[in-house]
């Protein structure tokens, strides 16, 4: 169990609020990769997507996280059933 719970625990989130997060940062990141493929065919279109997604992630990420207590129960967020 603790797998799945120490890393989120130690940002502050639960599992599922971790799931949310970065799942939402995958997709940022897949969409902003396409385009920097599409950018590299064709380089008049997309021209500052990717460094867009990076600077808006890492203010996500970085500068603008917001910091949670950790919290005490291990199993808070992961249903065990």
């Amino acid at each position: 169990m603790s797998l799945f719970t120490e890393h989120p625990r130690s940002v502050g989130e639960t599992y599922l609020e971790h799931m949310g997060v970065a799942a939402s940062f995958g997709g940022r990141l897949l969409v902003a990769g396409l385009a920097c493929m599409v950018h590299a065919v064709l380089p008049f279109l997309f021209t500052k997507t990717g460094s867009q997604a990076i600077t808006e992630l890492h203010n996500r990420m970085v500068l603008n996280r917001r910091q949670k207590p950790v919290q005490a129960s291990v199993n808070e967020g992961f249903n065990a059933h």
